[in-house]
């Protein structure tokens, strides 16, 4: 092994990597090596809210497929994934949204230790923001990251929110309060306008102002070095070399919920019939890669009258907005959502809008032909399970991964019951009168004609999770069942998946996973730069 050795090497420098490398080494006694497989987030595209679809299919990203769904018509879904220093946070459409109370307490049953239960980890959620509404028993102030209202306001989006509420449904000011239901504006990782990631709140701070801590970027992990039964090192490929680095504390993998079960399955960690037939040694014989989940959406579009459409935005005069921090060009797209439980019974919403001033088809990938709107469920309660499996044991290879959406009765009627609410909505003043005609609807609200239009057109809202989950893969404090001094910390360690938006929760966990790691059972409630 090389001779070269840090406290702490972390696999992956996306949203969770960058927070815990960050709050690792607000430590000056403490080392810490960030190995990221793709690039700088240099681009200047990545801070340019309106272009984030743009990123899609780009040099900036994975562009994973998922395997011929069977519950979709046998379609591969598209599934992208950030290609540069702060992953996903890179490249996402930038909404703050936490999820529910009961999402957290259900995390804590099923690990068994209350520590991850609501109350337990909204001072986590607190410490981590600076949130332009001001602090309150909900929000934190004085945090690294940036949380503010969008600067683009589009007046579309009211209209949108007005029919919702005319549909029956309630305004809801704050998302990320006391409730989650109703509809409201998202709050967004942006500062002045622009995106403000993990990696600007996190980790490029710490880097500038701190030597205990290191990056290497377009470094892919290739497996994790053991010594018996404790994990001791990584080796990595750059420029063509392997390199081993040593972690005389622990070794961290947040590469996400497609990379870190492959980096587990790649060392031995896995199921074992599955490693052997890659012919791979089977160290630690765990469900790595199961238990997949993400959230389905299906989106009703309209074109409308009017100029206020997020369409043909690209000019002069608003760029020159956008370089004060104002303007259409700061829009996230959906800038305002909603959640509604669809039946009783349930203990959270089963369904999430998206609100956008904006067409959007094809899963993101077509430009849109004319002005309009986009707005419809998302399964954000899925009850259909995937997987994530090695394609070949080349760490290179890009994995099988079945999303398996839609298999469930459960799922189906969410479907079905979430568009007829959107289909609801879409008659109502103002929007109705706003409407020149469908775009991508059903044929009629049918439960057939309904569910054979989400078969047909739906994608994900690109948030997978729980491949290496609590209660099953690593325990309550993150650690990889099984072996010593390895951690997984980031969105495949959820047991389940928010009803909401993943990215909070996961920041949420690199900031949980890093007192882990410094042996703290509880946040402060200080709010600290990451930098300080």
């Amino acid at each position: 092994m090389s001779d070269k050795a840090y406290d702490y090497v972390i696999v992956g420098a996306g949203s969770a990597g960058c927070v815990v490398a960050g709050r690792l080494s607000e430590d000056p006694d403490v080392s810490v090596l960030v190995l990221e497989a793709g690039g700088p987030d240099v681009d200047p595209w990545i801070r340019f809210p309106y272009v984030w679809p743009g990123m899609l299919k780009s040099a900036l990203d994975w562009d994973l497929l998922s395997e011929k769904e069977p519950g979709l018509d046998g379609r591969r879904i598209y599934l992208p994934r950030g290609k540069m220093v702060g992953g996903c946070g890179s490249i996402n459409a930038m909404i703050y949204i936490r999820g529910n109370r009961a999402d957290f307490d259900e995390w804590a049953e099923i690990a068994g230790d209350d520590s991850w239960s609501y109350e337990r980890i909204l001072p986590y959620f607190r410490r981590s923001e600076d949130y332009e509404g001001g602090e309150d028993m909900f929000h934190g102030v004085g945090g690294p990251l940036a949380v503010s209202f969008s600067r683009s306001m589009n007046p579309l989006v009211d209209v949108m929110l007005e029919a919702a509420v005319n549909a029956g449904h309630e305004r809801n000011p704050d998302l990320n309060g006391a409730r989650q239901e109703g509809v409201g504006r998202w709050p967004l990782t942006q500062r002045d306008g622009r995106r403000f990631s993990p990696a600007d709140a996190f980790l490029h701070p710490a880097l500038k102002a701190r030597s205990n801590v290191e990056l290497v970027t377009s470094a892919m992990t290739s497996r994790i070095l053991f010594e018996g039964e404790r994990a001791v090192g990584v080796e990595y490929v750059k420029d063509g070399r392997a390199i081993e680095v040593r972690a005389e504390r622990e070794v961290v993998v947040s590469a996400g919920a497609f990379q870190s079960p492959v980096l587990l399955m790649l060392s031995g960690i896995g199921p074992a019939d599955h490693l052997r037939a890659m012919g791979i040694d089977v160290r630690a014989d765990l469900p790595v890669g199961e238990n997949y989940q993400d959230h389905l959406m299906f989106v009703l579009n309209y074109v409308t009258d009017g100029d206020d459409a997020l369409f043909d935005k690209l000019t002069p005069e608003n760029l020159e907005l956008y370089e004060r921090g104002e303007g259409p060009l700061t829009s996230n797209y959906p800038e305002a959502g909603g959640f509604f439980r669809t039946r009783a019974g349930l203990r959270g919403p089963d369904v999430e809008f998206h609100f956008s001033p904006s067409m959007l088809y094809d899963e993101g990938l077509t430009v849109p032909e004319a002005p309009g709107v986009a707005f419809g469920p998302a399964l954000v309660q899925p009850s259909s399970r995937g997987f994530v499996r090695l394609r070949t044991p080349l760490p290179h290879s890009k994995p099988v991964i079945q999303l398996n959406s839609l298999t469930t009765e459960d799922d189906r009627q969410s479907a079905i019951a979430g568009v007829r609410l959107a289909l609801e909505v879409a008659a109502q003043s103002p929007l109705k009168e706003r409407i020149v005609r469908p775009f991508s609807i059903p044929e009629s609200d049918s439960d057939e004609d309904i569910l054979a239009w989400v078969r047909a057109t739906s994608m994900t809202v690109f948030h997978p999770t729980s491949t290496c989950s609590m209660g099953s893969v690593v325990d309550a404090q993150l650690r990889v069942r099984g072996v010593e001094g390895l951690r997984v910390i980031d969105a495949s360690v959820m047991p389940t998946i928010t009803r909401a938006n993943t990215h909070a929760a996961t920041i949420m966990i690199g900031e949980k996973g890093a007192d882990l790691l410094k042996g703290v059972t509880s946040a402060t409630t200080t709010q600290r730069s990451a930098a300080a």
